[in-house]
C-alpha cells in the first residue's frame, strides 16, 4: 500500500481538491472538469490494490493479461498565482480502516507538497425543484473559516439550515479527509451542490449542482475558469431531466412542483407551506421512486 508517483513538481502552498464518485456525481464532474479545463498533469497515484477490488481482468488473443482497479490519481497546475493539486478517484473504499487509511495517505501527499488548504465536493440532497439554481452548502473543519465561507456566493452554510438545528453529517470520504485533515493540521470546506430530492433517484448527472460549485470554487480560489462547457452539457442533461419529469405521474408532479414555493433555509411566510406539506411532499415522492425501483 502506497504512492507511485510519476514525478516531483515544485510547488510552494499549493490548495488540495478532491473528489470521487457519489450522488449524482455532482462533486467529481466539477472538480474533474477544472482539472481537464487547466490541463493540470499527473503526478502521482495511490496503488490501488489494498482498497478495491479488480472491476475486470483483461483479455487479449485469448491471453489474461491484466487486471483493471480503480484509478485514484493526483494531479497539479499553476493558475495565474495560484497553484493548484487534484486528487481525482474513480471509486471510494469502503468504510471503516480503509476509507482512513486512504484519506491519510492523500494528506500524505498534500503535505509532501506543502499544501495548506483543501477542498472536497459532492452532493447534498434537497427539497428543491430542479428549475431551482442550486445553492452551495459548505462545511468548514476550522472555526476561523465561518467568515470566509459566509462571503462565498450563492453559499450558505450546512449548520444555519433551519431544519438540522446548527447540526449535520457528510459521509464517505468528503467528511472523513476533513475530519482527518483538521487533526493533522490542514484547514479544508467540503462544498456539497443541491441535488433535488426526485433527481437524486434519476440515472443521470446533476450538472447544474456542479456548475454552483466551479462558480464557488472561482471565487474561493481567486481564480477565472471558462464554463461555458459545462453550461451547455447542463443544458443538454436539463432536457433529458424534463423528459424524465414528465414520466412521473401527474398528481406527484403536481405535489413536487410545490417545493419551488419552499424556502427550508429560513422561516416561511405563513401560509406558504406548513413542515407538515412539506414532509408529506417528501414522502409521496420517495414512496414513487421506491416503487419504481422495485417494478424495474
Amino acid at each position: 500500500m502506497g504512492i507511485k508517483f510519476h514525478q516531483q513538481p515544485e510547488l510552494e502552498k499549493p490548495d488540495l481538491i478532491a473528489a470521487w464518485p457519489g450522488i449524482g456525481n455532482v462533486g467529481l464532474i466539477a472538480v474533474d472538469t477544472l482539472r481537464g479545463t487547466v490541463n493540470a498533469e499527473l503526478f502521482a497515484e495511490i496503488e490501488p490494490w489494498d482498497f478495491f477490488y479488480p472491476r475486470a481482468v483483461s483479455i487479449r488473443d485469448g491471453e489474461i493479461k491484466d487486471i483493471a482497479f480503480p484509478a485514484c490519481r493526483f494531479y497539479f497546475k499553476k493558475v495565474g498565482r495560484k497553484e493548484l493539486i487534484f486528487f481525482v478517484a474513480e471509486e471510494q473504499p469502503g468504510g471503516g480502516r480503509k476509507g482512513y487509511e486512504m484519506a491519510n495517505l492523500v494528506l500524505d501527499v498534500a503535505l509532501l507538497q506543502g499544501c495548506e488548504r483543501i477542498y472536497t465536493a459532492a452532493a447534498a440532497v434537497a427539497p428543491i425543484h430542479h428549475t431551482m439554481k442550486p445553492r452551495i452548502w459548505a462545511v468548514p473543519n476550522a472555526e476561523e473559516l465561518v467568515s470566509e465561507v459566509q462571503k462565498y456566493p450563492n453559499t450558505i452554510l450546512m449548520s444555519d439550515i433551519k431544519e438540522r438545528g446548527g447540526e449535520g453529517n457528510i459521509t464517505g470520504l468528503n467528511g472523513l479527509l476533513l475530519g482527518v485533515a483538521r487533526k493533522r493540521g490542514l484547514k479544508g470546506i467540503c462544498l456539497l451542490g443541491e441535488i433535488p430530492v426526485y433527481i437524486s433517484q434519476f440515472p443521470t448527472p446533476y450538472l447544474e449542482a456542479s456548475k454552483s460549485i466551479l462558480e464557488v470554487l472561482n471565487h474561493a480560489l481567486g481564480v477565472r475558469i471558462d464554463l461555458s462547457i459545462l453550461e451547455r452539457l447542463a443544458q443538454e442533461v436539463g432536457q433529458s431531466i424534463e423528459k424524465l419529469y414528465e414520466m412521473i405521474p401527474p398528481e406527484i408532479r403536481e405535489h413536487i412542483d410545490r417545493l419551488k414555493d419552499v424556502d427550508y433555509v429560513r422561516q416561511e411566510e405563513p401560509g406558504v407551506i406548513t413542515e407538515e406539506d412539506k414532509k408529506r411532499i417528501m414522502q409521496n415522492i420517495e414512496e414513487f421512486f421506491k416503487k419504481g425501483s422495485r417494478e424495474d
